[in-house]
Formats: structure tokens, C-alpha cells, sequence
């Protein structure tokens, strides 16, 4: 017989006495108490009322809450519905925790009413059977609100260079096929000429700088083309589009590096031992700044450093392990055991900004000749691409875990040979020979010199 093994609990699974809960809602929110029933002892006594979602009544709601004593409150993820609830109940000084509505999805043989789903909800969050999700500090969420609109306006701006591309294959012309992007000057000097009335492909061509003047004799007949008024007209609305979003990012870039440099725990600290703004930039500085640190991380760019730090904040205690924030990423897939056979699940949804800024990293560093990029395609030969970029990007979220929480540490590259220095040399040339001689060759190894 087995040893029984001992399973620790998770700090929310506690038994609390004074609960409430909120079923949200666009304009209102259920709200439900359940606390110890004074006249009845061993009983509970469960209130269930409606209350506005306005910032008064909430306010109201939490000092009434604070009065009773309320240990904990639990809000359903409802759209974006919960942030009025969670904001002014934090700042009433009372513990919120939010729960994903698939956690507390309706039992069976229930009925669904808003009633009967707060009573639910403080049911689960009085007997710890809750998972909170992870909210950061109010520092944390304005500086999210700067880098996810920055994505949005970067993306927007990339379909407009789409919608660019479409118009001039409208007009015969192929540029894009000679040179590697529409948004080079070059390429936005010959748009300029066609739109200003220019339609002689040699004159056009002139136009090309660098390595693109080799391309000369291409780009004349990639120019060469039917390109119009009214194409000009489009076109004309187009960059413009494109140059009032290039505008716009540029100032949440400038906003962005502002507000991290203001948060004391992204700070460095320079080689006297000041912190603050700037610090830790000097020659000799034991710490960097945060988006430093990270900006080291091979795939990390700086734009990628400064929205990372806004999807998972610079405090990991809320991240015991590497493995907490990864799996709350959603990018570990998930250990399906049944029996005797284990299965991997799927890795689920997650944060889709954070997933998309570590697939980019991930993208980066596969193309580089360093300790990911080998990872990368050490795990593309076996698992595919896709797999072996999920991993890459788990490794480099383990990484970032490890920088966040020491401060002091530094990114150190392994280098590409890292995977191949540690393979067990003599098995591996036992393979081979193994592999020749089943080939029918008679193989007799001798030592390099």
C-alpha cells in the first residue's frame, strides 16, 4: 500500500464567516451577505438586494459592507462591467477578490436568477472553493491602459498599410514585391511622387536609397502601372491615416516610458545607492531599471519589455513560482491524468496581450543564433513550429519571473552550444556506429587529434 501524500491547500481555501458577493451586471449588480445568524447560532442568515451601479451607491454599498464586518467579496468577470464594483470596494478598504464566470458556471437543477446566483457565489466564496484572478495595483492598470492601446493603434495602423497595399495592386503597381515593406522612405518618397502626379516609372525609381538602388531595373517595371486620380485621392487619405496613428503611438511610447520610470519598483539604483527617475542607467550601477533588465532577454525588444511589465506588474509574490504565472498565462499546457495514462491538455485562452507580445518575442528569438533560438529549433524539428513557439515563449515568461523578482539579476545568454555540451557524448556515438553497422559498414572509431 501506498503512502498517502499530503497536499497542501491553496490561501484561498479557508472557511470565512463573513462573505458577500456580486452578481454583475450593465446597470446593476445582485448583491448577497452571508453571516453568522445572531438569534440562531450554528445558522446563517443570508440577505440578497439590488444596488445600482453607480459610483454612490457603491460607495454606500461599501461602507455597509465594512460595517457588517465583511471578510471577503467575490465579483463575477462580467465583460467589463466589474471594474466600477472592484475599484470603489478595494478603496473602501475591503478585501474583493474576481472570479472567472466559467469557475461558478450554474449548478445542475438550479435556477438561474440573479438571486440565486449572488447566494451561489457567497456560498463558493465562504467555503474557499474560489480561484481569485489576478488584478494588479492601480499603477499597474493605468500604465496597461497606455501599452494596450499603443497594440491596438500599432494594429489598426497595420491594416491601413493593408488596405495601402490592396489600393496600389488596384493600380497596377507592385512595389511591395521589390521592396520588403511599404513603410521605408523610399517607398513612401515614390508614393509621395505618384500621389503628386509623378507617373514616369524611371523618375519613380530614382527615388530608391541604399540597397534598394540595386533594384533598379525591378522597381521601373514594378512601377509601371495604372495609377490615377482617384487611386491619389485614396492613397492620399490613407497615409494620412497612417501618419495621425504613427503620431499617436509615438506619444503613448513617450507616456509609457514616463510612467514606468515614475513606479519606484521599475527604478535602478546607481552605483552611490540613489534610486528614483533615471537611476541605475550609470556605469557600474548594481541594479537596472526594470524595462532594462528585460530589454537584455534575447527576443525582448523595448516596447515588449514595457508591455509585459503592464500585463504582470513588477511584484511576483502574487507568482509563488515560475510556474504560477506561466500556467496563469496560459501557456503550459495542461497535465490531464486519468489512471494509469497522462495526456496533455490545452494551454486555454489567457491574456491575450501578453500571449501575443511573448509570441512575438518568441518569433525573434527563434530566428537568433543564441540558447532560444536553439530551443526553438531543437523542439521545431520534433513538435512543429507552433509547439515549439509556445515553449520558447514559456521560457522566456520563466525568465522574466526570475529578473522581476531579483532585481540584481542580470540576463545571461548560454549561448547556442548549451544543449549540445550536455549531451551524453558516448550514447550518442554509440548510436551511430549502431546505425552505420545496421547499414552494413564496418565502423572502427579513432580520437581526433
Amino acid at each position: 500500500m501506498m503512502e498517502p501524500q499530503e497536499i497542501e491547500g491553496e490561501e484561498h481555501e479557508q472557511v470565512l464567516e463573513r462573505v458577500a458577493a456580486v452578481d454583475v451586471a450593465k446597470a446593476s449588480g445582485m448583491v448577497c451577505t452571508r453571516v453568522p445568524h445572531q438569534a440562531r447560532p450554528g445558522k446563517r442568515r443570508t440577505r440578497v438586494w439590488p444596488v445600482d451601479a453607480t459610483t454612490n451607491a457603491i460607495l454606500e454599498l461599501g461602507g455597509h459592507l465594512a460595517a457588517e464586518g465583511i471578510e471577503k467579496v467575490t465579483l463575477e468577470s462580467t465583460s467589463d462591467y466589474w471594474r466600477i464594483w472592484f475599484y470603489l470596494l478595494e478603496a473602501a478598504g475591503l478585501d474583493v477578490q474576481l472570479v472567472r464566470a466559467r469557475d461558478v458556471k450554474q449548478a445542475p437543477g438550479r435556477p438561474k436568477t440573479d438571486k440565486l446566483d449572488a447566494v451561489w457565489l457567497a456560498k463558493l466564496t465562504e467555503r474557499g472553493m474560489l480561484r481569485p484572478s489576478f488584478v494588479p495595483p492601480a499603477e499597474i492598470r493605468q500604465l496597461r491602459d497606455y501599452t494596450r492601446l499603443r497594440t491596438d493603434l500599432t494594429r489598426e495602423r497595420t491594416r491601413h498599410y493593408s488596405r495601402l497595399e490592396k489600393l496600389l495592386e488596384d493600380a497596377l503597381i507592385k512595389v511591395s514585391a521589390v521592396a520588403s515593406k511599404l513603410d521605408t522612405k523610399p517607398v513612401r518618397d515614390m508614393l509621395e511622387a505618384l500621389i503628386a502626379g509623378e507617373r514616369d516609372p524611371q523618375v519613380l525609381a530614382g527615388l530608391a536609397r541604399g540597397r534598394m538602388r540595386s533594384k533598379h531595373d525591378r522597381l521601373v517595371q514594378a512601377l509601371t502601372g495604372k495609377f490615377d486620380d482617384h487611386h491619389a485621392e485614396l492613397a492620399r487619405m490613407l497615409l494620412d491615416q497612417i501618419d495621425a496613428l504613427s503620431a499617436q503611438i509615438g506619444t503613448l511610447t513617450t507616456r509609457i516610458g514616463e510612467l514606468i520610470a515614475a513606479i519606484p519598483a521599475a527604478q535602478g539604483i546607481d552605483a552611490d545607492g540613489s534610486t528614483g527617475p533615471g537611476a541605475g542607467r550609470g556605469p557600474g550601477a548594481p541594479v537596472l531599471p526594470a524595462a532594462d533588465r528585460l530589454d537584455e532577454v534575447t527576443g525582448i525588444g523595448r516596447e515588449a519589455a514595457q508591455a509585459i511589465i503592464a500585463e504582470i506588474g513588477l511584484h511576483m509574490s502574487i507568482f509563488p513560482t515560475p510556474g504560477h504565472l506561466v500556467s496563469w498565462a496560459k501557456i503550459s499546457p495542461q497535465t490531464v491524468q486519468s489512471g494509469a495514462k497522462n495526456r496533455p491538455g490545452k494551454t486555454g485562452k489567457g491574456n491575450p496581450y501578453l500571449k501575443g507580445v511573448l509570441g512575438e518575442a518568441a518569433a525573434a528569438a527563434g530566428k537568433t543564433g543564441t540558447f532560444l533560438g536553439e530551443r526553438y529549433r531543437r523542439l521545431a524539428r520534433r513538435r512543429g513550429k507552433l509547439k515549439a513557439l509556445v515553449a520558447t515563449a514559456r521560457s522566456i515568461l520563466v525568465i522574466v519571473w526570475h529578473l522581476l523578482t531579483d532585481r540584481a539579476a542580470r540576463y545571461r545568454d548560454l549561448g547556442a552550444s548549451y544543449h549540445a555540451s550536455r549531451i551524453d557524448q558516448n550514447r550518442k556515438m554509440r548510436n551511430h556506429v549502431r546505425q552505420l553497422e545496421a547499414l552494413g559498414y564496418t565502423v572502427n572509431l579513432t580520437q581526433a587529434a
